[in-house]
């Protein structure tokens, strides 16, 4: 049986046999390795919090990354990070890539940028990974991917949480047949504010880890209560069901209206006489059969070892993007995972809007029209 994924971000000869408890000794093998020239457009909140402090944390682990420019259109925050991080900061995407010639891109941009930056970056010959959702339509979506087949390039969606400990652990635990043949799905995700989309901005999270544990859905038939708090976001908590191509099915409810602070996320898999359940990005729990004992894998609070961008899947993902710069082949992600959690998304919304399933895969050009063309007439 290979290692467990939970325990993938630790290296236990480091910890416990040469006393390299941060495993900041040098690393000659990956030290070896391509140096790529890394660029962020859009270094905002995201940015800051989450992929300039992964980047630090693979420097620090040897990894040859040179962050060689940000874009932000906030001259406050340019004139921090250039000082803060010691590289150009450009107020323009276009001059950075023309300037900084990355090897690859971060996007980070808000949603409705991301395919003009990304296409300009495909097209200035740099790989590129982007932020959740993709793009705010799927034909911008598959405009993206057009794109970086014609430039013979990489680009990716952020799909972190494929990274994080316990769903690596739980999708290990699948491929290792602990469950069987998967069957049924039942998942939730919940916030505590509402000055994001619901679906776009967090559940897209959920719909690209029911198809990274349970595969491709066939079919989404969603119902949404009625909006009492938000004029801009119109769904705000939603139950939907899913049939899957394997036949397996699944359901999931989805709210903003809950809280963010208490248990907000929960994804349970059954399969043939077993079955195991992820809470809230800590802890996973197989429930291996009635005659065996439960097995749990959970992150102890604080961890001394793991920074937030380790267990949050940030380090795992962007190392997984750079490898595959480089060459690799990506391990836990394929470039059309983003359009087809998103297409989840826009499934989503045109069931509960049209009170019918919906099959998938959805034609882009029609999907766009019909949500447009529905949205405007309940405005």
């Amino acid at each position: 049986m290979s290692r467990p994924a939970f325990l993938e971000l630790l290296d236990a000869e480091a910890v416990f046999r040469r006393a390299d408890v941060y495993q900041l000794a040098y690393d000659e093998d990956r030290a070896a390795k391509a140096s790529v020239r890394l660029a962020i457009i859009g270094a905002g909140g995201v940015a800051q919090a989450k992929y300039l402090p992964a980047i630090g944390r693979l420097r620090s682990r040897w990894e040859p990354v040179e962050l060689v420019g940000l874009v932000t259109a906030d001259a406050q925050q340019a004139d921090r990070l250039r000082r803060g991080w010691s590289v150009p900061v450009f107020a323009d995407a276009r001059r950075m890539l023309d300037e900084a010639r990355p090897d690859a891109v971060i996007v980070s941009t808000p949603d409705g940028l991301h395919a003009e930056h990304v296409i300009a970056s495909l097209e200035a010959g740099a790989h590129v990974l982007v932020e959740k959702p993709i793009a705010r339509r799927l034909t911008d979506a598959r405009r993206m991917l057009d794109a970086a087949h014609a430039a013979q390039r990489l680009c990716i969606t952020v799909c972190n949480k494929r990274y994080s400990p316990p769903y690596a652990q739980a999708r290990w635990l699948v491929d290792q047949g602990r469950i069987g043949r998967p069957a049924l799905l039942s998942g939730k995700f919940t916030l505590g504010y509402d000055y994001v989309d619901l679906l776009e901005v967090g559940t897209v999270h959920l719909f690209d880890l029911v198809r990274y544990l349970a595969g491709d859905v066939a079919a989404v038939a969603a119902v949404a209560a009625p909006s009492r708090r938000n004029d801009r976001y119109r769904f705000e908590n939603v139950a939907l069901t899913l049939t899957f191509g394997s036949g397996a099915v699944g359901s999931l409810v989805t709210s903003s209206t809950a809280t963010s602070f208490h248990p907000w996320e929960r994804m349970e898999l059954f399969g043939e006489g077993a079955w195991l359940a992820v809470d809230d990005q800590r802890a996973v729990t197989l429930y291996p059969g009635d005659d065996a004992p439960a097995e749990r894998w959970e992150q102890v609070v604080p961890h001394t070892l793991l920074s937030a961008e380790e267990w949050g899947g940030f380090v795992g993902l962007l190392e997984d993007f750079l490898d595959a710069v480089r060459g690799q082949e990506l391990r836990r992600t394929r470039p059309d995972d983003g359009y087809r959690a998103y297409e989840l998304v826009v499934a989503t919304q045109l069931s509960a809007l049209r009170a019918a399933a919906v099959d998938l895969p959805l034609d882009a050009a029609a999907a766009d029209a019909e949500l447009r063309d529905r949205t405007e007439r309940k405005a």
